[in-house]
């Protein structure tokens, strides 16, 4: 009887599961493998409807979507974006300072200065030159630098996000 369980729940889970991706044109062959993304960005809930997903390039373009919740796709895509678009990335994030930011700006650090609750965090994370840079950056902390909002938009612009996403004011 447990076995039948067991199974029925893992059958049930699987039919749950969503995976869509882009029109044939716009994926691409490389496989996924293990390579690390170049540059991330994760958008987790908030008090409300802001939306919910992660997305990540690989050095070569592979871009990977994630939605979770309040986005127009939920489930997983793929797209692909060209390899220089990545490396022109990875520099402008260097030149902004990315990689000299905090690591965290979260309400028990003391980089986050006056705190608002129920706004999301967003995690990002750059590898550039056999470094890599993880940044939580949790939108209720008053002390964060401007430029790193200012960045992780720039990645969502770079990377499509607003294909899977929605148009959202």
């Amino acid at each position: 009887m447990i076995k039948l369980l067991i199974a029925g729940l893992a059958l049930g889970m699987t039919a749950c599961a969503s995976r869509t991706s882009l029109p044939a044109a716009e994926q691409s062959g490389a496989s996924t493998g293990a390579t690390p993304p170049a540059v991330s960005l994760e958008r987790t809930p908030c008090f409300g409807t802001c939306p919910v997903y992660t997305i990540a390039v690989s050095p070569s373009g592979l871009v990977t979507f994630e939605g979770r919740a309040h986005v127009r796709l939920l489930g997983t895509a793929t797209g692909q974006i060209p390899r220089q678009r990545v490396d022109a990335l990875l520099i402008e994030l260097e030149r902004a300072g990315y990689f000299r930011f905090a690591g965290r700006y979260a309400v028990s650090e003391p980089t986050c200065g006056r705190y608002v609750t129920d706004l999301p965090t967003v995690i990002s994370t750059a590898s550039l030159k056999r470094r890599t840079k993880r940044i939580e950056h949790d939108h209720g902390c008053g002390s964060v630098p401007g430029a790193l909002a200012v960045l992780e938009k720039r990645i969502d612009e770079v990377l499509g996000s607003s294909e899977w996403v929605g148009n959202r004011k």
